[in-house]
Order: structure tokens, then C-alpha cells, then sequence
């Protein structure tokens, strides 16, 4: 429990036993609940971060006290300890209470009705919780989430830093660089007209630290990207567990990780089970192909099957000319109005329809598009090996959206199966051999498919082939990676580009010629020109992984100050307009504003 200080209380709320009968304390805490049975005897539950202590009242004096206090009032109990006559099993503290002989205001709750309940802050409009942030960390459960937080962030470095790993901090004002996401900017008062950016990752930096000779770096690094917000992604700013390691290969990267993770799960998990080194990998087309997704979800068994010759011909018209994929579902107890429901759950989350029929338990085709099925019943029973029972959800579309309609359906399906979903275990996995490069949704020119600064699978002779025509750029892997677990990517890597030749000749590939690396890139490639070592690295996201240690399904459960979906701070009142004399000193001139 570590030491407290003796000047406002001499123990805490959750810290007196049987022990402590016949002794005089003082605790210190907020009025968590008062009931008055009679003018001469109440009872008082005093909360503090370490727990709750019942307090009883047994003269008018105490009693008049407290009479006019509001709950969540800060008070100090003098008084003695002893045994209660009506135990609490539920409590550390249950088995005595406090009689005070002195009671001390040191805050007083000028409200007489609280935002909510604190102990059911949770039920609360979320609204209401980040406004009134710091009455939801009252919660013990809320608080709870922030602690766990503090004992994983404590164990990795001890981790890391038992690995050899230096801790260094890298800059929070940098060079605004294309790294994928909308920077941050910040308006730089004695250069005029100019910005620096808060760092989207410090990718940049570490890899200079490893062309400035360090060896291994970590640190639990904030990130800043002015991006949407998503279940496991918080807006405005995240942390993430960054390093970086010089003279290494992934299977270096690997086996570090492999070694830090598995016992912090283990010790902090909420699931008692998880993977164990080596945790499988897996191909990213083979992921797409097989799972739908490049984050499967290992706990569930189902799986994609490519069913385009079988079904593109069978007369219904989405399939027609399109890819098709098939997930079966064993055993599928579901209702027609859950089979619905799932369908219309899938086609928000992707933009793309699912279909479905079922192979029921008399060896019929029904429900769905079972019209279409029906007059080639034998050959789809036997190629998808349908047995009596079988759910088969279906999607169509170009190869990507029936792979990720096929994934999402995978994944909104499997809570409805327990016998497809072994939930309570943590399931790691890499997913390994990305694309290096892709074709652009909007701009349909060529585009890096992940990570810019990855070294190509092949180095520098891959890359020159596919300038000569001779290879194809869209078959070329990169050395990247992903750590995924139960469905979550907690983080991406790679095995870094660190040849000004390769990469030079790397981003020529996408029509950025060397001046333009020059210009956008100066400090790591001219670092690079100097000499630097093959290195990689990866960055878990810290708040990621504390979700899925507590189970929580949102990750601002876990941030001790989130931010909104709209990334507003309800609380302190950002992002907030700023006096005009603020924006002169900086040469801004504002020219629409969010009532406009």
C-alpha cells in the first residue's frame, strides 16, 4: 500500500482490521454515504482511494456535525476502532468501525445533487462522465481502470529496461511530415507563417537515435493525430510502448516482445489464458483470404471460403461478375430476427450487404436467398461440406469487400456461437509479409501500402527489377509487421529502410523524386548518408493494451482524461476560442469559426 502521511489521517479507508480494535485513528475521505437512524445514532461511509470505513455516530454532537454536509464532502474522523456487532464479509474493513470523537471539514461539496451516482457513475451519459470527469474517478471501478494502467506502463519498462533498452524522450515540437494522418499544428510566434506539429509517432527520431549509435530505445511515447475516433481509437492524443533496436532483424524484434508481453498479460489479464511463444504468424494475403481481416480474432474457429466458381453463376444478381465469399457456421441456434440483425449490423459496419442461407436440421435449403441455392443444393452441401444446422453467410463484391464483408461477419457472428468463440483467453498473432505497395482508393496512382521507411523484401534488387518493368511493384512484400490480439491491433512494425539507395529508389516508386525525400525527410536522410546500422522496431499501443487487460470494449474506459468522439474536452472546455491579442502575437487571422 506504500506510506501515508500522518499529518490528516493515520491509516486509510481501507487499511483497519481487527488488529487495530481499541486504537485511536484518524481517517481522512469523502462522505460517501450518511443514513440517520435516530438523533443520536448514524452511520458514515468515508471513501479514499484506498477503500471504505464505516463510521457510526452515537451522540447529537457528531451527529449535528455532519448534519448540514452534502455527500462528497472531505472530512477527517477522529476516534476509536472496534469491532462491529453486524460484520461485512464484502469488505476489507467489514469486520469494525470507527466511533469519532472528532470530526474535521477540509472540503466541503457545496452540491446538494451530484451529476450521478459515483458509485454508478458508469450508467451515466458519457457526456456527463467526461464533463464531470473527476466525479467519475471517484468510481472505484473507473479508478480501477487508471490503476491497472499505472502497474503495466511500470511493468514494461521494468521489462524493457531489463532488456537492455535505454529509456530516451524525444520531442513533442517537431516538422510536420506525411506519415498517413492529419498533424497537429502548432503556430510558431518568432517564425512567422511557419508550424511545427506534434509528432504523429516518433518514428523519425528513434531511428536517428539509432544512426546516432544508441543501441536500444524505448519509451512510452506520446502520439498526437487529429483523427477520427473508433472503440479502440482515442482522438487527439495516444501512448504507445515505442522501440527501436540497431543491428536487428524481425525475428530480433520478435522474440523481445514475445519475451515482455506474455507475463504482463498474464499477471494483469482479465482472461487467465494466453499465448505463449512463438505466437503464430500469418501472411497478410493469407489473413485476408482466410480471416477477412489483416486483425483476426484467434479465439474464433470460423473461417472464410472462397466460393466464386460455385456460387457467381447460381442466377442471383449481386453475385454475378463479383467475388464471392462463404463463412459457414456450424450448429447456429439464431433466430430468423437475429440472423436479420446480424445481416443489417454487418452491411453499417462495411457498406456492403450480406447474405445468407441456412442448411437446416431435415438437410433443407431455407431462408435468405434459398431460391437461388435450392437447384444446386448437392454441389454447394458437398463443396462447402455442409452438415444439417449449418448458418452460411455470404458476401460479394471486388476481392477486398467480399474479404472484409466475409471478416466483419466473422466477427459480429461469433458472440452469437459459443461454441466458435472461446472468449476469455488472450490470442496473439503476427501478421507478417505486407504489400509494400498498393493501388490508391482515390488517387488509383500507386501509393505505400503501410509504412514508407520499410525495407523491401528483396532490398535494393526487387525494387530495381520493378523499375525495369521486370516485377510487378504490387507483388513486392515488405518487412512489416502487426501484432494483433483477440481481434485488436495493438501495433505495427518494421524492419527499417536504412540505404538512402533503396529508399531513394523505393519512393521514386510512387513519384516522389530523391529531392522530394531530401526535402520532406532532411535529418534521417542525411543521417543515413553519414553511415547507419539495419535496424527495427515496433510500438505497442499502451492504451490498447490496457483495454483488453481490463476487457473493456472502449478505450476511453482507460484514459484517465479522454477526449470525446468529436475530440472535445468537455471537462477543461477544449478545443476553446483564444483572445485576438493571442492570435496577433502569432500572425493569425482566424477567417470561420464553428458557429459560422
Amino acid at each position: 500500500m506504500g506510506e501515508t502521511s500522518t499529518y490528516y489521517r493515520t491509516h486509510t479507508c481501507g487499511e483497519l482490521r481487527m488488529e487495530q480494535a481499541g486504537q485511536e485513528v484518524t481517517l481522512a475521505g469523502w462522505m460517501e454515504n450518511v443514513r440517520v437512524v435516530s438523533g443520536n445514532l448514524a452511520f458514515l461511509v468515508l471513501r479514499d482511494f484506498y477503500g471504505t470505513t464505516q463510521v457510526v455516530l452515537e451522540t447529537e454532537e457528531m451527529i449535528q456535525a455532519i448534519k448540514e454536509l452534502n455527500k462528497e464532502t472531505v472530512i477527517s474522523v477522529t476516534g476509536a476502532v472496534r469491532e462491529r456487532d453486524s460484520k461485512n464479509p464484502k469488505l476489507p474493513t467489514g469486520d469494525i468501525e470507527v466511533v469519532p470523537a472528532k470530526i474535521e471539514v477540509l472540503g466541503k461539496c457545496r452540491h446538494n445533487e451530484l451529476p450521478f451516482p459515483i458509485n454508478r457513475s458508469r450508467e451515466a451519459d458519457e457526456s456527463a462522465r467526461l464533463k464531470y470527469r473527476y466525479l467519475d474517478l471517484r468510481n472505484p471501478a473507473v479508478k480501477d481502470n487508471i490503476v491497472l494502467r499505472c502497474q503495466v506502463v511500470s511493468a514494461l519498462r521494468a521489462a524493457m529496461t531489463g532488456h537492455g533498452f535505454l529509456e530516451i524522450t524525444t520531442p513533442i515540437l517537431t516538422a510536420s511530415s506525411p506519415e498517413g494522418a492529419r498533424d497537429y499544428l502548432v503556430p510558431s510566434r518568432k517564425h512567422p507563417g511557419k508550424f511545427y506539429a506534434l509528432p504523429q509517432a516518433p518514428q523519425q527520431f528513434k531511428q536517428l537515435l539509432m544512426a546516432s549509435g544508441f543501441d536500444k530505445y524505448f519509451q512510452i511515447a506520446p502520439c498526437f493525430r487529429d483523427e477520427d475516433a473508433r472503440g479502440d481509437r482515442s482522438p487527439g492524443e495516444f501512448y504507445q510502448l515505442d522501440m527501436e533496436m540497431a543491428f536487428a532483424n524481425q525475428e530480433d524484434v520478435f522474440a523481445v516482445l514475445e519475451d515482455v508481453l506474455p507475463p504482463i498479460f498474464a499477471k494483469y489479464g482479465k482472461y487467465n489464458t494466453a499465448s505463449a511463444a512463438p505466437f503464430r504468424r500469418i501472411p497478410y494475403l493469407e489473413a485476408m483470404e482466410k480471416y477477412g481481416t489483416d486483425k483476426p480474432d484467434l479465439r474464433i474457429d470460423l473461417t472464410v471460403t472462397d466460393a466464386t466458381e460455385l456460387l457467381s453463376g447460381c442466377g442471383f444478381g449481386p453475385f454475378e461478375h463479383q467475388t464471392v465469399k462463404a463463412v459457414v457456421v456450424s450448429g447456429f441456434q439464431g433466430t430468423r430476427k437475429q440472423i436479420d440483425k446480424l445481416c443489417a449490423d454487418v452491411e453499417v459496419q462495411t457498406g456492403n450487404k450480406a447474405y445468407w442461407f441456412r442448411y437446416d436440421e431435415n438437410g433443407e435449403i431455407a431462408g435468405g436467398i434459398a431460391k437461388f441455392i435450392q437447384p444446386i443444393k448437392d454441389l454447394v452441401v458437398e463443396a462447402l461440406t455442409l452438415a444439417p444446422g449449418c448458418l452460411v453467410g455470404l458476401s460479394a463484391g471486388t476481392l477486398m469487400a467480399a474479404q472484409k464483408t466475409a471478416g466483419v461477419f466473422i466477427k459480429t457472428v461469433a458472440p452469437l456461437c459459443p461454441a466458435h468463440f472461446d472468449k476469455e483467453r488472450y490470442e496473439f498473432c503476427w501478421i507478417v509479409d505486407f504489400p509494400m505497395y498498393e493501388i490508391g482508393e482515390e488517387s488509383g496512382e500507386l501509393e505505400f501500402c503501410h509504412n514508407p521507411f520499410s525495407m523491401p523484401n528483396g532490398g535494393l534488387e526487387i525494387i530495381e527489377k520493378a523499375i525495369k518493368g521486370e516485377a510487378d511493384p504490387l507483388s513486392i512484400t515488405a518487412f512489416q509487421y502487426d501484432l494483433v490480439c483477440n481481434g485488436v491491433e495493438l501495433s505495427s512494425g518494421a524492419v527499417r529502410n536504412h540505404d538512402p539507395e533503396i529508399m531513394i529508389k523505393a519512393f521514386w516508386m510512387v513519384g516522389l523524386e530523391e529531392e522530394d525525400v531530401r526535402s520532406k525527410f532532411p535529418a534521417m536522410y542525411n543521417a543515413f548518408t553519414y553511415g547507419a546500422p539495419p535496424h527495427a522496431g515496433i510500438a505497442p499501443g499502451v492504451d490498447r493494451m490496457v483495454m483488453l487487460l481490463s476487457g473493456e470494449d472502449s478505450i476511453r474506459e482507460v484514459i484517465p482524461f479522454p477526449m470525446n468522439k468529436n475530440a472535445q474536452d468537455l471537462m477543461m472546455g477544449a478545443p476553446s476560442t483564444v483572445e485576438q491579442h493571442q492570435l496577433d502575437e502569432l500572425n493569425i487571422a482566424v477567417t470561420k469559426t464553428e458557429e459560422e
